[in-house]
Formats: C-alpha cells, structure tokens, sequence
C-alpha cells in the first residue's frame, strides 16, 4: 500500500483546503476498489502534523492530525496545504515540515504537491530552484521577491515539473485534486470524482480570475508615480518616453527600475491596466465590445482581442457571457 500525506501546517491554517482534498482523495480511494473489485485501497491516506494537536482556524474550526512528521519513515506523496495571513511568519512557524518535506524528497524520491499558499512552504526547502510552479494571484509578487530563483506561471492554475506539481488558489485546489487523482488513480476514477463531486475537469488558467491591482509592494518612490500616471491615463496614447519625462528620468533608467519593481515592463504594465478596464466594463454596463475597445484606448480590434485574452484567459465576448449578469441570465 502506498501512502500519501496531507499536511496540516501550523498557524493560521485554512482548513476547508485541507479537508476538501482529504475527502477527495479518500473518494478516490474508495472508488478505485471498485474498479480493480479488490478489496484493498490502493493509498494510506493520512492528516499530518508537527504534532497530534488540533489546529484552529479563526478560532471557530479545528482539524487534529491522524500522523506526525516524526511517525512516517517514508510517504510517496505530500499535498503541501496552504499557509495564509502573514505568509513569511507561517513559513517560520512550519520550518519543521520544510525539513521534513525536503528530506523525504532526497531519501525516497518522494513527489510534491503545493496548493495555493503553500507553495511558500514548498520553496522554501530550495527544491523549485531552477524549476516552474503556480501559486495564488494574490500572492505573486510577494513569491517572486521571495524566490527569485524560481520559475513562477502566474496564470497557470496547476503546474507540474519532475515529480513536483503546484496550483493557484482558493478552491482551485479541487480541479487540482482531480489532477492529481487522475495521476494516481487514472482517469476514469477522476472523472467519476469530478462528476460526483460536480467540479469542472481539465480547467488549467487562472488567467480570467486575476483582479490587477498593480504591482506597489516596493520603494521606489518614481515607479510609483509612474504607475499611477499611466492608470490615471490609460485610455491615451503613452509612450516610455513620455511617461519617464513625467518622472524625470531617462528612459534606460526608467525601463529598468520599472521591470525591478514590477516585475512587468511599462508596455506590459498598460496592457494590463487596460484589460482590467475592459474587464470592469464588460462586467457592468451594456457596452459593446467596440465601444469597450475604444473606451480603453484600443482601435485596433485584432490587437485588443488578442490582448485581452492575453491577461484573462478569454475572448471578451466570452468574458462578457460570463460575467455580465444581464447576458448570462438572458
């Protein structure tokens, strides 16, 4: 029988994202008896802890481990659950299972699994070095500041590079424990999981779901300026010149400061600007998608078409039949 291990990080743990792929994956288990008629399960699955005692969410929900980390010799799988609230004291607070998780991985080749957040806890055992994970949107810039050395895909929603396999955020994690459960049980108990449980199949982007904010979590006082320039004046025509003379500097310097603190170049950085626009638009008022286009400063059609599916994963009339109530219910 092979094991899989479901950790249960300490702190401010959210526990739905542990429970959810727990049963899932017990669901999983169980059908697979039916499909090899044995009367074994494939997988020992297991809620692992630093220790045996419950961990509190919000003070309202606990969760008490059926393991410790000191009482499994060798797992094939960890799911990684996420951390939330202050992300750097989580990690600190779960260095044990960093240790842990790095260890089982050199010893026996075990295969990782980070959801949302967790992802953090995952990096930091120096293991994604070098290689591509996904995590929470929300969470992205605070991941690439942190792991520089990482490969993060901002708009996968689940990633999978030798063994190690990571996701967005939220409740996504339930599309990725169909992936998973694809992986380990096959595909037609995936399926029936996915039919049972009604969550959609082979979703892969998080790409419609990124609310952009702007990247401002730094110190560079002239970005930040700049930032703001462009989306108080998105909707006209900007250039790097332009909008680094508003900031008075050169635009070799601005292109460099920009991209080092944003993580975006400015062209990126309007783009993105612009289809949040659009997104806003589409989702509230009963504009076309010409007049949405030339709202946002677009006169090109072909050009904000494959814009703005660029950033959100769909065509803006997709959007628009998504997420416009008076469109969606009619």
């Amino acid at each position: 029988m092979k094991h899989i291990s479901v950790l249960v990080p300490s702190g401010n743990s959210i526990v739905d994202t542990i429970i959810a792929p727990y049963n899932l994956l017990n669901m999983a288990n169980s059908y697979s008896t039916q499909v090899t008629k044995s009367q074994d399960k494939p997988f020992k699955i297991d809620l692992v802890g630093l220790t045996l005692e419950p961990v509190v969410y919000q003070g309202l929900f606990s969760i008490r481990p059926t393991k410790t980390i000191h009482e499994i010799d060798k797992t094939d799988l960890i799911i990684i659950s996420p951390i939330s609230g202050d992300l750097a004291l989580g990690v600190k607070q779960n260095m044990e299972f960093v240790n842990w998780i790095k260890a089982q991985r050199i010893k026996n080749g075990t295969e990782l699994a980070s959801l949302c957040k967790g992802t953090f806890l995952l990096a930091e055992t120096g293991l994604l070095n070098g290689k591509s994970c996904a995590t929470h949107w929300t969470a992205h810039d605070q991941f690439k500041q942190r792991y520089p050395k990482v490969n993060l895909l901002p708009e996968k929603i689940i990633c999978e590079d030798n063994g190690i396999y990571s996701s967005g955020g939220a409740y996504s994690i339930l599309n990725f424990t169909l992936y998973l459960i694809e992986r380990y049980f096959g595909r037609e108990t995936a399926i029936w999981c996915s039919k049972i449980a009604e969550i959609d199949f082979d979703r892969k982007s998080q790409s419609e779901f990124i609310i952009f904010n702007g990247q401002k979590d730094h110190t560079d006082i002239a970005v930040r300026k700049a930032q703001e320039y462009i989306e108080n004046n998105f909707q006209d025509k900007l250039s790097v010149e332009q909008i680094a003379d508003t900031v008075n500097l050169s635009s070799r310097s601005f292109l460099r400061r920009f991209k080092k603190a944003t993580f975006n170049t400015p062209l990126e950085y309007i783009q993105r600007v612009k289809v949040e626009a659009a997104k806003k638009q589409l989702e509230n008022t009963a504009k076309s998608i010409l007049e949405v286009m030339y709202f946002i400063g677009y006169n090109d059609d072909k050009a904000f078409r494959t814009t703005f599916r660029k950033y959100s994963g769909l065509s803006p009339k997709e959007y628009q039949k998504k997420y416009n109530r008076e469109i969606a219910f009619a």
